[in-house]
């Protein structure tokens, strides 16, 4: 397609890690781990919430969803990346880019949703304990998780839209892993300030929205924790959120890391590493993180274990 003297790029060469040459082998064993390490809890998390009846809980439907939503997440990017270090092969059509742009911004919007979701979850089992069962009903979960997909996914159609109509004319090298919308704007050639407006307004609402609806429940849970007069107690509720709390903080970390830096700071290169903790390290310790201290977990995995005992004798 030609644009006056313009010539439109089809196709992008994604970098990824090649300015590194001497490591791709050390590299393509990590990321497959994390990758494998990260599809095996989640898949297992998912897969005791649906057979054990005792897990058919609030906060237990939202941390199903939020396995899925991981799964969702890294595999948009790390199939891709592991098999451009095996065929060598780092080249993405313009569609097929926007594609991968697309999902990737969905589900990274979604998590945020889901992740205020749980916190609002947190809040009324600790807050409002003996009307828990009544707020965090089947329906009002069900739409929290709906609402939760549903405006992640439509939130990101403007993005993909806006990046569809920009030109890219000089060069088709893509300093990243994947089609980060950051790197695809520095590359463009078009005016690209309307959709630099639309990501700082995206961020301004989005994430720090979530972030402080988060915090506000936080600021509660604490304040209903301190009320709670034995030392037992206070360790037993808390105990109930730290988990997401944790969760929480892993996220938003390496989030304010990547977008909230002065631009004086600013490297593709830790931009790269950024994207990789909260796009594979974050969903891969979601499932560590939710079982490690959850004996509800804990126990429904071992009845897992004890069956397959039972069918191999």
């Amino acid at each position: 397609m030609e644009r006056g003297n313009q010539t439109q790029v089809t196709e992008f060469l994604i970098l990824g890690f090649s300015n590194h040459p001497d490591l791709q082998v050390l590299l393509f064993v990590v990321f497959l781990c994390i990758y494998l390490v990260n599809l095996t809890g989640n898949l297992v998390i998912l897969t005791l919430v649906c057979i054990d009846p005792q897990l058919h809980k609030p906060m237990y439907f939202f941390l199903s969803n939020l396995a899925l939503l991981d799964i969702c997440f890294t595999s948009t990017t790390f199939p891709r990346m592991l098999v451009s270090f095996v065929t060598e092969d780092r080249t993405i059509s313009f569609s097929s880019c926007l594609a991968q742009l697309y999902f990737f911004l969905s589900f990274a919007s979604t998590e945020f949703f889901l992740l205020t979701a749980m916190a609002y979850d947190r809040y009324a089992a600790i807050c409002n304990p003996l009307r828990y069962h009544h707020i965090m009903n089947r329906r009002v979960c069900v739409q929290l998780v709906a609402a939760s997909w549903i405006t992640g996914l439509l939130d990101i159609a403007p993005h993909t839209a806006m990046t569809s109509q920009l030109l890219f004319c000089d060069s088709h090298l893509i300093n990243h892993f994947c089609c980060d919308l950051t790197a695809l704007i520095e590359l463009s050639c078009s005016d690209t300030s309307a959709i630099e407006m639309l990501v700082l307004t995206e961020n301004m609402c989005l994430v720090t929205g979530c972030f402080l609806l988060t915090l506000m429940s936080y600021v509660y849970i604490i304040c209903a924790i301190r009320r709670i007069r034995s030392a037992e107690g206070r360790r037993k509720a808390f105990s109930t959120c730290s988990s997401h709390l944790v969760s929480v903080t892993l996220l938003y970390g390496t989030v304010f890391c990547v977008y909230m830096r002065p631009a004086s700071l600013y490297s593709m290169d830790q931009n790269k590493l950024s994207a990789v903790l909260y796009n594979a390290v974050v969903p891969m310790l979601n499932p560590i993180i939710y079982s490690l201290k959850n004996k509800e977990v804990k126990r429904a995995l071992r009845n897992i274990k004890a069956w397959k005992i039972i069918l191999q004798t």
